[in-house]
């Protein structure tokens, strides 16, 4: 049982957020990282006045992974975890109209990078916990927070390392909550909330062509590594990838048919459309996509290489990771040389569940006439990573938006913000949830 709490706290996500914005935690990719630390720090702090006590882990220097507990009355009860990440992908100050790290509230937005994705989160997470424990309450079933390092690089150093090395850390927790779900579309003016079950798995493909060198003055059409390459991507990026419902995708098709009043075999696509600008997130939950991101050859402008690489990320549907891999090898051809750089498994759980019933209650609660409907979100998470250790994972970032609100840009976008309303529902709607489940 945690001590009351010492010293004055808030209960405010949007404060907590916007003080956790203007701590640095940029992430560039391949190792290179400003450090989760400091956030890391400022997080143990606030958790520490409410008699919260935080266990650190770092594989490397200022990558900190923070893990709290807090004692719920029924300790035969699973436990149920709240996770976020603390670091963010890098922002530009030249491309926004605000300093990124600068954490400014203005026209009832949170602006800053880290705002949606996700220190948003970690204010919400903070304040739901703030309020339970300050006003005397207790979860129900044990409560685990982790906040952790390097989501945005595949976890190498967070939720992949550890799970590996660290799994005591998550003794008892049976199923996790995290980001990108939970956020409201507006279907035919009712707010409809997307509880993320499914995530498409990683593959990062780095595919390798041999040719001859030579200068670049002579002719060398049949035996280009970056022709041969070349031919490769246009290949692998044009491919028609056909839709493939999953239970989580048909469950969410069947629920949008039914609120648009539409027969239950209608287009995929055009149910999808009708999220509006969350289109961009549910349509490419509906197929594979591949997309080639970076290509690395050449020495010198008027010298032709005799090896070019190109990187392509491919997104798969869950049980299809073979499936696809061999496709991209079939289109990349048989000069080309496939190999995997990084990956990270498909996943999905049911959205028949009790927790899913609690989320329902909470949201209701605070919105009645709220739907709630699974998706499966495209991009990538630290879901997987505790799926290892039998751990269920669900997107649930309760959001209530206001229509037209192009959330999904928000992700790594410039001028990431978050309305402050949605932040202090959020919030609310999670003290609800590890009140009542």
């Amino acid at each position: 049982m945690c001590p009351a709490p010492t010293g004055t706290v808030t209960t405010d996500p949007v404060a907590l957020a916007a003080e956790l914005i203007r701590i640095d935690t940029t992430n560039f990719g391949g190792g290179r990282s400003n450090g989760e630390r400091a956030a890391a720090d400022y997080v143990e702090a606030f958790l520490g006045r409410l008699g919260v006590e935080c266990t650190r882990y770092e594989v490397a220097d200022g990558r900190t992974n923070l893990i709290a507990r807090v004692l719920g009355q029924d300790p035969e009860l699973p436990a149920l975890m709240l996770n976020a990440h603390l670091d963010v992908v890098p922002a530009d100050p030249q491309e926004w109209s605000v300093d990124p790290f600068a954490g400014l509230v203005r026209d009832g937005f949170l602006w800053g990078r880290g705002a949606v994705d996700m220190k948003g989160m970690v204010g919400m997470i903070l304040a739901a916990v703030a309020s339970l424990l300050s006003s005397g309450q207790r979860p129900r079933r044990d409560l685990v927070l982790a906040f952790l390092a390097d989501e945005e690089d595949n976890s190498h150093v967070g939720a992949r390392w550890m799970v590996s090395e660290h799994p005591e850390a998550f003794e008892g927790v049976a199923e996790t909550i995290g980001e990108v779900g939970g956020f409201s579309v507006d279907i035919e003016g009712r707010p409809v909330f997307l509880v993320q079950t499914g995530e498409k798995g990683i593959l990062w493909l780095r595919l390798r062509a041999h040719g001859r060198g030579s200068h670049g003055s002579q002719i060398n059409r049949d035996e280009s590594a970056l022709l041969d390459l070349a031919q490769a991507v246009l290949r692998i990026g044009h491919e028609p990838w056909e839709v493939s419902l999953t239970e989580t995708t048909s469950a969410m098709l069947s629920g949008l048919a039914g609120l648009l009043g539409l027969p239950e075999d209608s287009d995929p696509d055009t149910l999808a459309r009708a999220t509006g600008a969350c289109s961009t997130f549910v349509t490419p939950g509906l197929r594979t996509v591949a997309n080639p991101t970076l290509f690395h050859a050449g020495i010198k402008e008027n010298t032709v290489p005799s090896t070019a690489e190109a990187l392509v990320d491919v997104r798969f549907l869950p049980g299809q990771r073979d499936e696809v891999l061999s496709r991209i090898k079939e289109l990349a051809g048989p000069g080309i040389e496939v190999e995997i750089a990084d990956e990270v498994e498909a996943v999905e759980t049911s959205f028949d569940t009790a927790l899913v019933e609690t989320m329902r209650a909470s949201v209701e609660r605070a919105l009645p006439g709220a739907t709630l409907l699974p998706y499966l979100v495209p991009a990538g998470t630290d879901n997987p990573m505790f799926a290892r250790l039998g751990i269920r994972g669900f997107g649930f970032s309760p959001l209530l938006l206001p229509p037209g609100f192009d959330f999904p840009a928000m992700f790594h976008g410039v001028d990431e913000r978050v309305p402050v309303d949605a932040l202090r529902f959020g919030a609310g709607v999670l003290h609800d949830l590890v009140l009542h489940h």
